[in-house]
């Protein structure tokens, strides 16, 4: 999976433009990092900026745009509406895909140690990077601000995570964390009344509501505190509110957490809720970006309560979610525009190609995409001819007793597909690669050897992907044999054509290994990868044909009676 982080840096400049593109600026010139919204704040003087990509690039430009915000920003003339400690004031690493946690935290720790060390800036890190419970709330490390900063630094328990405990007072002092992805989510009411909407927040956040007794009365504490009924849903906040741009009162709800609490079983509940009070939740709306997961996860959901097979394509399950949530309500749901991986999405991809372009680029003399890509693309045919004979039988009352086989052969089949389009492409970068080594400098001694440790390591790259595609091959030859022997009878022969494209995967994936093989010196590497390389293939063989055979017999007996 491809690996992407979003960085939601806060700088303490919302008015001067000039400084704010100078900042900005410094997150473009990094590759492989996308700079998705710039938003400044007049009244909090104050930007917000979010950007995606790999965990390297998204590091490299935050520490570009703190080294330039620290360069452009003096907050001893600062002031705004909003709480602030430092010129880059807050930081955080989120994880979207491909990362965890724990590797926001590490990309947190790097960059706070760099900053630390290169800028001389005092950092606090915070929430998942925090290294005292103390310090995970951002509001508490904040606390005192800029205007207190000075003391807080000679205070022992307040001595920065990274850099000297030293007043800066250009820069103030910088936080540093890692958090999860917020999905900033408002659900529609059929109704003008705010109080619907109002009750129908009180009951799903997590905060809840104030307790009352029987006479309406806030029941208190012995301290005089207020109580309070927690709300169904933990990391959700919501109100409730009218727009008058739509007409209707809205439950607007920030997901702190949507792998605790995701969309569509927030959504669910307030369609309960709303139908209890007399009204109707007509859909919802998704105000900023998404994570591709949750849609993914929203899409089974629904499939799964309608009692349909989720082992279908990623569009679809995008179509189901976007249909079940009512994402296009207000108005239309696009998912290039809303959901962040696609935000990045790579330009020029093979994948994206219509069947007659990519077979007619196959056909020239380029020679990129070639019998790697292929054999990555008949992979991905196999995998969906299983996931097609899956869904074929799924539902058939005839065949109920293999329901839940042909739900796993589907799923299976689906990810399988994905990750062969996925190399692809992967393919043909490895060897673009290899060709831009081949294309480095070789008139002095030292660039001739930087250049053959270049094509070296190229090469190795240029085999371990099409190693990846025959390890993949053995599940695809499994799976085609699963839904041959399960799956729907009038579709014998699909599910035998996923078996020989599996089996055209491996021996071209084979091919690709060894005439990559040839380029390498190194004699441990050939023989390891060979000798693993030649046992897959001929286990993918002698399975794909026997598959092949008995599906052959079927065929043969069918014609017979």
């Amino acid at each position: 999976m491809e690996k992407v982080v979003e960085c939601v840096p806060n700088f303490s400049e919302g008015r001067d433009r000039e400084k704010i593109d100078a900042i900005t600026g410094e997150i473009e010139t990094v590759d492989d990092v996308k700079l998705l919204d710039v938003d400044p704040g007049e009244s909090t003087n104050r930007t917000v900026v979010t950007m995606v990509g790999s965990p390297d690039g998204v590091l490299e430009a935050a520490f570009r745009a703190i080294a330039k915000a620290a360069e452009v920003i003096d907050m001893s003339t600062h002031s705004g509406a909003h709480s602030r400690m430092g010129a880059s004031d807050v930081v955080p690493f989120v994880p979207v895909a491909g990362v965890t946690m724990e590797d926001c935290v590490e990309l947190a720790k790097k960059l706070g140690k760099r900053v630390g060390e290169e800028l001389g800036i005092p950092v606090y890190l915070y929430e998942n990077a925090a290294t005292t419970p103390r310090r995970q709330n951002l509001a508490t490390v904040r606390k005192g601000q800029y205007e207190g900063l000075p003391e807080k630094l000679k205070d022992p328990e307040w001595k920065p995570d990274f850099g000297p405990a030293e007043f800066n007072s250009r820069t103030g002092a910088t936080i540093i964390g890692a958090r999860e992805f917020l999905i900033a989510y408002n659900v529609n009411i059929n109704s003008r009344d705010r109080k619907i909407a109002r009750e129908i927040a009180f009951t799903i956040r997590e905060k809840g509501r104030l307790k009352r007794d029987k006479n309406r009365k806030v029941v208190r504490d012995e301290n005089g505190k207020a109580l309070r009924d927690p709300g169904i849903f933990k990391d959700v906040k919501a109100i409730g509110w009218y727009v008058d741009d739509f007409e209707r009162a809205q439950v607007s709800i920030n997901l702190v957490n949507y792998k605790i609490s995701p969309p569509h079983k927030v959504f669910d509940e307030c369609c309960r809720i709303a139908n209890e009070l007399g009204a109707r939740v007509t859909g919802s709306e998704l105000v900023g970006l998404i994570p591709l997961e949750a849609l993914l996860q929203a899409g089974e959901y629904f499939l799964k309560k309608s009692g349909r097979s989720t082992g279908v394509p990623q569009s679809e399950l995008i179509h189901i979610a976007d249909l079940s949530l009512g994402l296009s309500d207000l108005y239309p749901f696009k998912p290039e525009e809303k959901v962040i991986e696609f935000q990045i999405r790579r330009e020029q991809s093979l994948n994206d190609m219509t069947v007659s372009s990519f077979v007619d680029e196959l056909s020239t003399d380029s020679p990129a995409p070639g019998g790697g890509s292929v054999a990555a693309l008949c992979g991905a045919l196999s995998g969906a001819l299983s996931s097609m004979v899956a869904a074929l039988t799924h539902g058939k009352r005839k065949y109920q007793e293999h329901f839940d086989e042909m739900e796993d052969i589907g799923i299976s089949a689906q990810k399988l597909k994905k990750q062969f389009l996925e190399a692809v492409d992967r393919d043909t970068d490895a060897f673009n690669e290899l060709m831009g080594a081949f294309r480095m400098p070789k008139k002095k001694k030292e660039d001739k050897e930087k250049r053959e440790e270049a094509i070296q390591e190229a090469t190795k790259n240029a085999t371990l992907i099409p190693l990846s595609v025959l390890k993949m091959t053995l599940e695809a030859a499994e799976l085609a044999r699963r839904a041959f022997q399960n799956g729907n009878r009038n579709s014998a022969s699909d599910a035998g054509v996923a078996a020989l494209n599996a089996r055209a995967a491996a021996e071209g994936a084979y091919f690709n290994i060894k005439i990559n093989l040839a380029g390498i010196t190194d004699r441990e590497f050939i023989d390891d990868i060979s000798s693993e390389a030649e046992k897959i293939r001929d286990q993918v063989v002698k399975h794909t044909t026997e598959t092949a055979e008995i599906t052959e017999n079927y065929l043969e007996e069918q014609l017979e009676e």
